[in-house]
C-alpha cells in the first residue's frame, strides 16, 4: 500500500513518540515513517505523523505552534521536571493564593529564556540529555529562546493547578512547571500533559493507534489520511503545462509561459515584490514540488522536488 500524508494520532499514555511511529510503520507496511515534534511518554494527545513524502515536509511543519492542557503539582520539584522523577525539593504545603499564581504564571508569557529539562532529548555534544543524565554525568544545560502565547490557569486546587498553554516549537512544558515552583518558592512538576493543537490541525481529528489499524486494513483511509496535495493550504497553486511539469521534475527554473494557472489568482507572480513559496502541480492535479520566487531572474525556483 502507498500512502503519502499525514495521519494524526491520539498518543496513549506510558508510549514513546517512537513506538507510535513503529506501530504505524506496522499497519501501512512501510518504514518511511517519521512524527513532527516529540511526546514524551507520560504526555498524551496529538501526534502528527508523516508518511511517505510527506515526511520531505518537515521544514514546514516543525516550527507550528502547539496548544496543551495539563496539571501541576505545587509543593515540590522533581529531577525530571514531572511526576516520573525523583524529589529534590522538601514537600511544601504553604501554596500561593490564587491571584498570586495567577501574577506569577502571566510572567511567563511572551518571550522568554527557557532551559530544557536534564531528562530530555535535547543534545550535549552530540548525545541526549537523558542518556548523560541517567549516568549522572556532567553536562551544562544552555538556554533558548521560547515563545509562550499564553500561560492561563483554568482551575486551582491546591496542590493542584489545571492550565491551558500555547507555545512555539521546542518549549518543554515541563521547564515551564519547574520554574513556576521556583518562582513561587513552593516547588512545582508536572503531573499531567495532553497536546490539543498542532498548527492547524486538532486533537478532535485525531484517531487512536486501535481505530487506525482497523480503518487502515479496512482501506477505509479518506479522513484518516490528509494526502500531500491537501497541505500547507496557505501557499497558492501553481498548476504547470507538460513543459512545466518536465522542468519541475530536474529542479530546473519555472517561468510564465510554463504556467497554466495559479489559485488563487496572483497578478504579483512574477513582480519584484515580498519573496513567496508555491505549491507546483502537474494538470493532472499531482503536487510535484514547492517552489519559491526568484525575483531577479521572474520565475519559480523548485526547491523542493516531491514527485517524481
Amino acid at each position: 500500500m502507498i500512502i503519502d500524508g499525514l495521519l494524526l494520532v491520539d498518543k496513549p499514555p506510558c508510549v514513546t513518540s517512537h513506538h507510535v511511529v513503529l506501530e504505524i510503520r506496522k499497519i501501512i507496511r512501510t518504514k518511511k515513517v517519521g512524527h513532527y515534534g516529540t511526546l514524551d511518554p507520560m504526555a498524551t494527545g496529538l501526534l502528527v505523523v508523516a508518511v511517505g513524502k510527506a515526511t520531505r515536509l518537515f521544514p514546514f511543519f516543525s516550527k507550528a505552534d502547539k496548544v496543551y492542557q495539563g496539571q501541576i503539582r505545587l509543593g515540590y520539584s522533581t529531577d525530571t521536571y514531572d511526576s516520573q522523577g525523583e524529589p529534590v525539593s522538601q514537600e511544601k504545603e504553604d501554596f500561593p493564593s490564587k491571584q498570586r499564581l495567577v501574577k506569577v504564571m502571566k510572567k511567563f508569557q511572551g518571550e522568554i529564556d527557557q532551559i530544557p529539562p536534564p531528562f530530555s532529548a535535547k543534545k550535549y555534544k552530540g548525545k541526549p540529555l537523558y542518556v548523560l543524565a541517567r549516568k549522572k554525568e556532567e553536562f551544562k544545560l544552555t538556554s533558548s529562546k521560547v515563545f509562550v502565547h499564553f500561560f492561563d490557569l483554568t482551575s486551582y486546587n491546591p496542590p493542584f493547578l489545571h492550565f491551558a498553554v500555547k507555545c512555539s516549537s521546542g518549549t518543554y512544558v515541563r521547564s515551564l512547571a519547574h520554574n513556576l515552583g521556583q518562582a513561587l518558592e513552593c516547588g512545582a512538576h508536572l503531573s499531567h500533559l495532553t497536546r490539543t493543537k498542532v498548527g492547524d490541525f486538532d486533537l478532535d481529528q485525531a484517531y487512536s493507534l486501535e481505530d487506525m489499524k482497523r480503518l487502515v486494513k479496512g482501506g477505509k483511509t479518506e479522513g484518516v489520511l490528509f494526502p500531500l496535495e491537501t497541505l500547507l493550504p496557505q501557499f497558492p497553486k501553481v498548476i504547470l503545462n507538460e513543459s512545466g511539469t518536465a522542468l519541475v521534475r530536474n529542479g530546473n527554473l519555472i517561468f510564465p509561459e510554463d504556467i497554466l494557472s495559479i489559485f488563487p489568482q496572483d497578478n504579483s507572480l512574477l513582480v519584484p515584490t515580498q519573496e513567496h513559496i508555491f505549491k507546483l502541480f502537474n494538470k493532472e492535479g499531482k503536487l510535484l514540488a514547492f517552489g519559491r520566487k526568484d525575483i531577479q531572474r521572474g520565475s519559480i525556483h523548485p526547491f523542493l522536488v516531491i514527485g517524481s
